[in-house]
């Protein structure tokens, strides 16, 4: 895609209060507000990017961008940041609905099942019910997506794309097993230790830091994820990997079964969060499923170099959804 097309699409920045918490919301295409738009013009579809962790949504921008462009502009792509992995600019203003003020405070909002209700609540507050949907979940994202789909049944998803999907035996992958000590065991040496280093760091140098870092990875956007740097942030992303590790043992077939049809889950060959036998494995109990193993060498964070390869993909297998709306 020419890089010039990409800077004319348009990305709307918003932090929300969501659950409680401030949310960082990237709304790709002209349309911002689904509940007041009432005009003919109002898309019947919302594209809806679910991070993995830590759930920056500013390094989805160029997939989304991407995805965007793929369906011809004819519907909102949004990405949604995890609880307590944004934080909002000083000059920036918190937007908050009257639905979310009186919608009762999440549970353990930074931890596993607090996750999966702040994204529900974001759907109750901020989209329409009888908007359609297409679910995109990248790695624990993926997680996220089923247990939407087993929570709240009535969501109208047409499809729900799972990306390098870490819904099984999290802490038997080979990153598990280096990753559960450190999240599981030494998670407050590691607050500790951040806090320290990044707490009196400038924010001028912080910045420097990032942008040097997103430039090296193929990530350069225009909303800079400060948040990859700030104690709090990374404190509630380790708290998060910390419950993946011990909660996220048992695939749900039961919820898979129900929801086949719709899914369509994209393992990759060199991934070291879900190795090439969960796959196989999937792909035997569900044999009638979509079920897909990347032939492309796609790495499991495919945002830092192939957003383009996966948002081909996507649209490609939306083609026909996409041509009856």
């Amino acid at each position: 895609m020419d890089s010039e097309l990409k800077e004319e699409i348009p990305v709307h920045e918003e932090f929300i209060l969501c659950g409680g918490v401030e949310t960082q919301v990237l709304k790709c295409g002209p349309w911002t507000d689904l509940f007041n738009d009432q005009s003919v013009k109002r898309p019947k579809l919302l594209i809806f990017i679910i991070p993995g962790n830590p759930g920056f949504s500013a390094f989805y921008v160029p997939f989304a961008k991407a995805l965007y462009s793929l369906t011809n502009r004819r519907f909102p792509v949004w990405t949604i940041s995890h609880a307590g992995h944004a934080l909002a600019p000083k000059d920036k203003k918190i937007l908050t609905t009257s639905e979310d003020s009186n919608t009762q405070e999440i549970k353990d909002i930074y931890g596993l099942n607090g996750q999966i209700e702040h994204k529900l609540a974001f759907l109750r507050t901020h989209v329409p019910k009888d908007m359609k949907l297409v679910l995109i979940g990248h790695s624990i994202g993926s997680y996220f997506t089923l247990q939407m789909l087993k929570r709240v049944p009535e969501l109208l998803v047409i499809r729900a794309f799972l990306l390098f999907p870490t819904i099984e035996r999290m802490s038997e992958s080979p990153n598990g097993r280096i990753a559960t000590p450190l999240l599981c065991w030494f998670r407050y040496v590691l607050y500790v230790t951040g806090y320290l280093l990044l707490k009196p760091c400038p924010e001028k140098i912080k910045s420097l830091l990032i942008r040097r870092c997103l430039q090296l990875m193929n990530l350069e956007n225009e909303f800079s994820p400060l948040n990859v740097l700030e104690p709090f942030c990374l404190a509630n992303a380790a708290y998060l990997g910390g419950q993946e590790m011990m909660e996220v043992v048992k695939r749900d077939d039961e919820t898979i079964k129900e929801h086949l049809c719709k899914l369509t889950f994209y393992y990759g060959t060199i991934d070291p969060w879900c190795p090439k036998e969960y796959y196989e494995d999937i792909k035997k109990d569900f044999p009638e499923g979509d079920i897909r193993l990347c032939e492309k060498n796609i790495p499991h964070a495919f945002i830092t170099h192939f957003n383009q390869e996966v948002a081909n993909m996507i649209a490609d297998s939306l083609k026909d959804d996409l041509s009856k709306m």
